[in-house]
């Protein structure tokens, strides 16, 4: 008696009746790794308050978002998704956000997305203020995310216009931190 065959476990020389494979089953451990992430994010996702979820690991970017932020959307012209709009952020001290059609001035933006902190220290003085004058390389402030302090540095020199996050609230990832009139 031979052998059964190791890919299909029927007797060698047997014909054997071959299923195809699924083009949406893991093809390796990497792929099945990434299937396994994704699965926790959209538990993560629907087990919370959050209309959307956005990951950036490389080049690559993935955005989860629920139904309902899909919904609220949708009127928007063009086809493209609002998705600021569905998650609360910074705004200026005054409370209330400049028209998005007014020209802005220069601006040093997040990097990341994260926990805005205008000092080092609750109680310090802030890295800068408004009429402060800063060159390229200067800090402006922390960015805290996932436990870990980032040093914000500009990337444009001047004087500080207007601190447009507040210190202690949520920045996204290219939202302007601070408006910088140019020297």
């Amino acid at each position: 008696m031979a052998a059964p065959d190791p890919v299909t476990g029927s007797p060698a020389g047997a014909a054997a009746e071959v299923e195809p494979i699924p083009a949406l089953m893991p093809t390796d451990h990497g792929d099945a790794s990434l299937l396994a992430l994704l699965d926790r994010l959209t538990d993560l996702l629907e087990r919370s308050d959050l209309s959307e979820l956005e990951v950036e690991a490389g080049g690559t970017g993935l955005v989860l978002r629920k139904p309902s932020a899909i919904a609220a959307a949708a009127p928007v012209a063009g086809g493209q998704i609002a998705a600021a709009a569905s998650v609360p952020v910074a705004t200026p001290r005054g409370g209330t956000q400049a028209p998005a059609d007014a020209p802005s001035r220069p601006s040093v933006k997040a990097p990341l997305t994260g926990i805005f902190y205008a000092s080092p220290a609750p109680g310090s003085a802030p890295y800068v203020q408004v009429g402060s004058e800063i060159a390229v390389g200067t800090v402006i402030g922390l960015i805290e995310a996932m436990k870990l302090f980032n040093e914000i540095k500009s990337d444009i020199p001047g004087r500080v216009a207007r601190m447009v996050a507040e210190s202690g609230t949520l920045v996204k990832a290219k939202q302007p931190l601070i408006e910088v009139d140019p020297l």
